[in-house]
């Protein structure tokens, strides 16, 4: 593209794509609250706090995880780049144009989280679960601060088995979250992981397992004025 067109053109492009991210996203601000807090706790008593703030002036945002708690000793820590990749998904999905995934999204959000909290560990803590579970954490309580949609299921649904010669990992479907308006949707991959299930077959003939049932789970969702979707 480059020899094609030219540096300078190639760089001017790559700006106007920026800009108009950086545009869309203004415009989503303007029509969101001007204040929203969540809290989301996780089953030992660690929790994620994020409040939001919305200056309709400027059309900008503060992302402030103050109230996270510290950092800790497992391994569901989550590096800042992984809440800040939690940030940009949120936003984007709320613009409705079509506009492609990119750092303009951002220029209009000030994130912030505290230094050795559990969105941005020290180093040398252990991180391995803060991308496949406290990244679908960090989007619930974003969206729950938001106000436009209800939670998923916090997780990825890792499912993982082996031994010498069969390693096996994958991510199962759950239920998407309601909002004003609509229902969930049932058993679809949702927010930060973005992978597809193993077909039944593929499964079976590669491995040495027989799968007995693979079917939604009826009355695994919430309750809610919206209705709430099932996972497997």
């Amino acid at each position: 593209m480059v020899e094609h067109y030219g540096s300078d053109v190639v760089q001017a492009y790559m700006g106007h794509v920026q800009d108009n991210a950086e545009a869309a996203v203004r415009r989503v601000l303007n029509a969101l609250p001007e204040h929203g807090r969540f809290q989301y706790p996780f089953d030992d008593g660690t929790k994620i706090v994020v409040h939001i703030t919305i200056d309709k002036t400027t059309r900008s945002a503060t992302i402030d995880f103050a109230g996270t708690s510290p950092q800790q000793p497992t391994n569901f820590n989550a590096p800042f780049s992984v809440c800040r990749a939690a940030v940009l998904y949120v936003f984007r999905t709320l613009v409705h144009d079509p506009i492609p995934l990119n750092e303009g999204c951002l220029r209009p959000l000030d994130i912030r989280a505290p230094k050795g909290s559990l969105l941005n560990p020290d180093y040398h803590a252990a991180v391995a679960a803060g991308n496949v579970e406290t990244s679908q954490c960090v989007t619930d309580a974003l969206f729950g601060a938001l106000g436009v949609l209800a939670a998923a299921q916090g997780t990825m649904n890792s499912l993982t088995f082996g031994n010498g010669r069969y390693q096996y990992y994958e991510t199962i479907c759950g239920g998407a979250g309601a909002g004003p308006g609509f229902h969930g949707a049932s058993a679809v991959h949702t927010h930060m992981t973005n992978s597809r299930l193993t077909d039944p077959e593929i499964l079976e003939q590669r491995f040495p397992v027989l799968l007995e049932k693979f079917a939604i789970r009826k009355g695994s969702g919430g309750v809610g004025a919206s209705g709430a979707a099932m996972g497997w």
